[in-house]
């Protein structure tokens, strides 16, 4: 729950100071504002997000890089150029030294977050959903870096499971082997991402931010490889994306996808533009709504592991 001197950071004055005191602090990813937003609603969301954080009663890390140095915390110049800036990065961990030498700017994605979130001392984070295994993985091999970061990052990550593009039974598999803990915020199958629910049974399930915060001092008396917890929080029954449109649009997506060639890192950004036109902009607004949610819950989990 503190920080630790690192001279390869800036954490805003807010954030050092509540790290320096023990308060509660929620780390934010850049890219749902860089690259997963139209313009100007990505600056207000950006902000509403921070909002629903300092509500609760603890203080928004919103992190990016800004000319090659990572922010933890952006001002208020910081977060309209995340929002406004064109040719910003979209920075994985491993792109980070690069980003550094070379003086970038880049929104940071989850494993990114995750990574200087917990450099910087931060421990709960809040986003919408996971990367994982993509589907046709035998073939091309296809593999978020999240869940590397994941499996050696001692992270909270609130999120609404991860993103229905993907192969959701192998992610779960993966997350399995690699000893990331996941639980059930208040539900016992794991959250479909736009949907409430991805059908897959769940083998943990805890009701408030305290049992979070209870595990999270466990990890921590049990020592051992340093892998993160996901609370996975499911998006509300009347927020959801109707589960019909978004199978018949996904199966779209892919087979438009396959017929076009689309792979590797262009293969996300593809499958989740074609759900946004194909339902009509209804995936994003389910994708907001769990995002908000993820943030509330966050807040709530760090209020209670800065009381701990």
């Amino acid at each position: 729950m503190r920080s630790t001197a690192d001279s390869v950071l800036q954490p805003s004055d807010e954030v050092a100071e509540a790290l320096a005191s023990g308060a509660p602090v929620v780390a934010l990813e850049s890219t749902i504002i860089s690259h997963g937003l139209p313009q100007p609603r990505n600056l207000e969301v950006a902000r509403e997000l921070e909002e629903i954080v300092r509500a609760a009663g603890a203080v928004p890390a919103t992190i990016a890089v800004l000319d090659g140095v990572p922010r933890i915390g952006l001002d208020a110049a910081g977060l309209e150029r995340i929002a406004t800036e064109s040719g910003l990065r979209k920075l994985g961990q491993r792109d980070l030294p690069m980003a550094a030498a070379l003086k970038a700017s880049g929104a940071t994605t989850v494993s990114a977050t995750s990574f200087l979130a917990a450099r910087a001392g931060v421990r709960i984070f809040a986003t919408g959903g996971l990367g994982g295994v993509h589907r046709g993985w035998t073939v091309d091999q296809d593999e978020s870096a999240d869940l590397d970061t994941l499996a050696r990052t001692r992270i909270t990550v609130v999120c609404a499971g991860v993103k229905s593009i993907l192969d959701v039974p192998a992610t779960l598999q993966r997350l399995e082997t690699r000893g990331v803990s996941v639980v059930g915020y208040r539900t016992d199958a794991f959250p479909g991402f736009y949907l409430h629910t991805s059908g897959l049974p769940i083998d943990w399930r805890i009701e408030s931010p305290e049992e979070a915060a209870a595990i999270m001092r466990g990890q921590d008396a049990f020592g051992g490889q340093e892998t993160a917890l996901i609370v996975a929080n499911p998006v509300p029954v009347d927020q959801q994306l109707d589960p019909e449109l978004h199978d018949r649009v996904l199966a779209e997506a892919l087979a438009a996808a396959e017929r076009d060639g689309v792979k590797g890192q262009a293969i996300t950004p593809f499958l989740l533009g074609y759900l946004v036109d194909g339902t009509g902009g209804a995936s994003l607004e389910a994708n907001l709504a769990a995002v908000r949610g993820n943030v509330a819950l966050a807040s709530r989990i760090a209020v209670s592991w800065a009381d701990s």
